[in-house]
């Protein structure tokens, strides 16, 4: 068995949603091998920073997935959906509304980002993104995004500095057009999404944190 399989094992136990107790012996049963293999394995998915584990003194440990071991798994599972599912020309994103860094603002005002907006996806954006914290599920699918070239956003000089380009997709944000940007750098991880408008999206839709929303993004 592999570190990808045992972690999958560990997933299946319910150690991605919180820690799980669990003994090497009991873990082997679970895997089919020695105890001493069953211990190497934890202790090499430990040493690769994929799970977290606390030795208790009764016995046993306390097992977690870490965020790179859910990233490994969720590395997995959009390889198996590349191959059993047909392809899509959208992919439906849906999270949770969080507040930015408050970056998104001063960079939507920025002349050299709105006027390719409003080429290359038919509006001016509001200053402002909205960002979303994606579920398991469309942290997976927005893998889509990164592969597929989307519409180009090219980097441009301004005020004796230079600002990044990346790639953006219109959408249908809940009722309102607008489209899904990636910047080239960011300063988000992958299971953070943004979005423009040409509306302040909190108002449009009576947004505040917490509240979930679906995003439809065109491939």
């Amino acid at each position: 068995m592999t570190n990808t399989n045992a972690l999958k094992k560990l997933a299946l136990l319910g150690a991605t949603k919180g820690p799980i107790q669990l003994s090497s012996s009991s873990f082997a049963k679970h895997i089919s091998s020695s105890v001493q293999t069953a211990s190497r394995r934890l202790q090499s998915l430990e040493q690769e920073g994929l799970i977290s584990r606390t030795i208790l003194p009764a016995g046993g440990q306390r097992i977690t997935i870490t965020k790179s071991g859910k990233d490994v798994l969720r590395n997995e599972y959009y390889g198996y959906q590349k191959i059993f599912e047909p392809i899509k020309n959208e992919v439906v994103l849906r999270g949770e509304v969080i507040t930015g860094l408050g970056e998104g603002q001063y960079y939507m005002s920025l002349e050299g980002y709105r006027t390719q907006f409003k080429d290359k996806v038919g509006f001016t954006p509001h200053p402002g993104t909205l960002n979303l914290i994606l579920d398991d599920t469309s942290a997976v699918l927005r893998k889509k995004l990164d592969e597929d070239e989307g519409i180009p956003i090219h980097g441009f000089n301004s005020q004796q500095r230079t600002f990044g380009g990346g790639k953006c997709f219109r959408a249908m944000i809940e009722k309102v057009k607008g489209a899904a940007i990636l910047p080239d750098r960011s300063h988000y991880p992958a299971d953070i999404l943004e979005v423009i408008a040409p509306k302040n999206l909190r108002k449009a839709l009576r947004l505040k944190d917490g509240d979930k929303i679906s995003v439809r993004v065109i491939l």
